[in-house]
Parts: C-alpha cells; sequence; structure tokens
C-alpha cells in the first residue's frame, strides 16, 4: 500500500504541484485581481498541460497547435501589439517630448539584470564540484540571460517574444514572472521611490501643460517615424515597433474608426485569451519545476527594481542641471507597465500633497516607456541574434 503511494507520488507528484501552482495562478487572478486577462487562462493552460496523459498537449494537442501557430513564430506578442497601440494615446508624450529619456533611462534593470543572470553561473565554482549548492546554481547562456533580463521592461508580450526566440524552454517561468511582477507594480514600486527620494522631492510640483495642443498631423507623423527610426537602428525590432505603432495609427488617423475598435476589443481580447493559455501549456513539470524558475522569479524582481530605481536617480540627475525641478517620482513611470505605474506615481503624489496632480506626467513618461521597453528588446535581439 505505501509502495504503490509512493510510487504514485514519484509518478505523478510533480504533475500535480504543477497543477496546485496552475490553481495558485487562477487564485490570484480571481481574488486578488492580479492581471486576470493573463494569469487565469496561464494558470488553466498548466492545468491541462500537466493533467497525465493529457490530449491538450503533444502531436496533436490544440494547445501545441496553438503555440507552433501563434508564439513559435512570434505571432501572437505581435497583435497583442495592434491592439496595445490602438488603446495608448501618446499624446502626454508629445506635449512633453524630454518624457522619453525617463522611458530609457528606466530600461536600466534589463541590462543590469542580464549581466547578473548571466554570472551567477560563476558562483558554482566557490563551491565544491557536486555540491547540492553547485548543483542548484543553474548556468545561462547570454541568450537566455537576455531573456531573463527583458522581464524588467515590465512589458509581457516583449518578454514572451525576446524569451521565444532565444529561451523558448524558459518560456514559461519568464511570462509568468513578467506579467506576476507587472500585477505587482503597486506593492513593489512604492518603498523603492520612497527609499531613493525625500519628503521635498515627492512634492516637487510641476508645470501643467494641459494648454500644449498636439495637432492631428503629428499624431498621425508620430507613429510612422518613430518605426522608421526604430527600425534603422535596429531593423530586428521593426516587427515589435511597427506592430504596435500601426495599432496607434489606426487609432489616431480617424478615418477607420471601426478597425480602430476592433484591434482595441475583438483582436486583443482573443489573442490575449490564446496567448495566456498557450503560455500555459509550456509550464510542463520537467522544464518549470527546476531550480532555474525560482532564480528567474528573483532575477525578474530584481530587473523590476532596477528599473524604477535607475528611472529616479536620472530623475535627480536631471534635477542638478535643470531650472523648473522635475519631480522623480515620474522617472519610475518610465518603466512599460501602462497605465498601472503612472496610477500609482500619481497615488503616492497625491497621498504627500492632495493637490499635486502628477498624473498626466507620468504618462508621459509612462508611454515613453512602453516604446523604451520594445526598442531595447529590438537592440537586445540585434546584438545578439
Amino acid at each position: 500500500m505505501f509502495s504503490a503511494i509512493w510510487q504514485f507520488l514519484l509518478d505523478f507528484g510533480p504533475s500535480l504541484i504543477m497543477m496546485v501552482i496552475g490553481g495558485l495562478l487562477i487564485y490570484l487572478a480571481i481574488k486578488k485581481e492580479y492581471e486576470p486577462m493573463l494569469l487565469l487562462p496561464i494558470g488553466f493552460g498548466a492545468i491541462l498541460a500537466n493533467i497525465p496523459g493529457s490530449s491538450a498537449i503533444g502531436e496533436h494537442g490544440f494547445l501545441t497547435v496553438l503555440y507552433n501557430a501563434g508564439i513559435a513564430n512570434e505571432l501572437f506578442p505581435i497583435l497583442i501589439f495592434i491592439g496595445v497601440g490602438a488603446m495608448i494615446d501618446f499624446g502626454p508624450l508629445l506635449r512633453r517630448p524630454f518624457m522619453m529619456f525617463f522611458g530609457a533611462a528606466a530600461q536600466f534593470g534589463i541590462f543590469a539584470t542580464l549581466l547578473a543572470a548571466f554570472y551567477i553561473g560563476q558562483l558554482k565554482g566557490l563551491f565544491p564540484e557536486g555540491s547540492i549548492i553547485a548543483n542548484i546554481i543553474p548556468q545561462f547562456s547570454l541568450k537566455e540571460a537576455a531573456s531573463i533580463g527583458i522581464i524588467g521592461a515590465a512589458d509581457g508580450p516583449t518578454s514572451i517574444y525576446v524569451a521565444s526566440l532565444f529561451a523558448p524552454k524558459l518560456l514559461g517561468p519568464i511570462s509568468v514572472a513578467a506579467y506576476s511582477y507587472m500585477s505587482l507594480v503597486p506593492l513593489i514600486q512604492p518603498p523603492v521611490i520612497r527609499l531613493l527620494t525625500t519628503k521635498k522631492e515627492r512634492v516637487i510640483r510641476m508645470d501643467h501643460f494641459d494648454e500644449v495642443k498636439v495637432s492631428k498631423t503629428v499624431r498621425i507623423l508620430f507613429p510612422i517615424i518613430v518605426t522608421v527610426v526604430a527600425g534603422l537602428v535596429a531593423p530586428i525590432s521593426v516587427a515589435l515597433i511597427g506592430a504596435l505603432m500601426f495599432g496607434n495609427l489606426i487609432r489616431e488617423c480617424g478615418v477607420i474608426e471601426r478597425l480602430s475598435k476592433s484591434a482595441q476589443n475583438e483582436l486583443a481580447n482573443l489573442v490575449t485569451l490564446l496567448l495566456g493559455i498557450t503560455i500555459g501549456s509550456t509550464m510542463v513539470a520537467k522544464d518549470f519545476l527546476a531550480p532555474s524558475t525560482l532564480f528567474i522569479m528573483v532575477m525578474g524582481l530584481l530587473a523590476f527594481i532596477f528599473d524604477t530605481a535607475g528611472g529616479v536617480m536620472f530623475a535627480k540627475l536631471l534635477n542638478l542641471f535643470l531650472k523648473n525641478k522635475v519631480n522623480p517620482m515620474i522617472g519610475a513611470a518610465g518603466i512599460s507597465a501602462f497605465p498601472m505605474s503612472a496610477r500609482v506615481i500619481h497615488k503616492i503624489g497625491l497621498e504627500e500633497d492632495p493637490s499635486n496632480y502628477l498624473l498626466m506626467h507620468a504618462i508621459g513618461a509612462n508611454v515613453a516607456g512602453q516604446v523604451g521597453s520594445i526598442v531595447a528588446g529590438g537592440v537586445l535581439l540585434a546584438l545578439l541574434q
């Protein structure tokens, strides 16, 4: 009796653990409302993939078919960007273009985490060969380290796109880390911001710029120019940045409202659904239950912290030279978690001074981060392909 139970646990224990993890993701999506549109299908996909003998995966499994049709060829992330582009209003960024610098500075965590993930394998040499600790410490290739670092972009589709090219075996944990930490931005960013700023800095007021008008011509030219410039800098980024800007062009042109609404709603919702459940299917026990998964989760958290800190410190550096000071909290909104990060900054600002309205400034930095994260991902792809 005992031996039968023990054998069952040996055979199916890992699958049961993964099914519990899938259930936990569903719980967080429903009860805590942490990125429910992604975590719920990811969690259910993990359950489907780990049921012993599941027909959902395998040569003819529908999840495997979806993976080959939408992730192995990077189609789903690109389609998501069309929907995201149709939802984004770049007006706040166009009113104050220098916010683009915050979108660049807040990508610091990507490259810091890349180096940390790549060199962590060097720690093996500090422990006796064959020891438990030496066996636990993973060895990531440069491309795998880049895929882990891109978690710091706070941009799920970009993380999936890079991981599908550079580290398909790590796609499951990288995707879970990216979307989990995106949902935890309201918990991650405030303590980092308060640690790096003073009360005096957090109550800095910034000029209102609502009176600055952005013409329709500028709004139409912006996505076209950004696509061309980014494409010249990193041609491999054209698929990502082009899809985002095409979606935005649909929004701003004003002559295809039906397509704009479809991109924002039907397209984005359908692809999000298929993307989530397909990502979940990659979370099979033999790949997910490994020491590397824990390291990826830790590195992903560090990437978010580094990105937030990089944006704040860049703003503080600018203030050494600016006559009209920037509230350094705005720098933290340079990550790509749109619009969640901007709302977090605005909320902290109101807590410090109920009359200090930072939302539009934070939105400007936040949409800059959306562009910056894609360019950063494109640069990594160009350098390491």
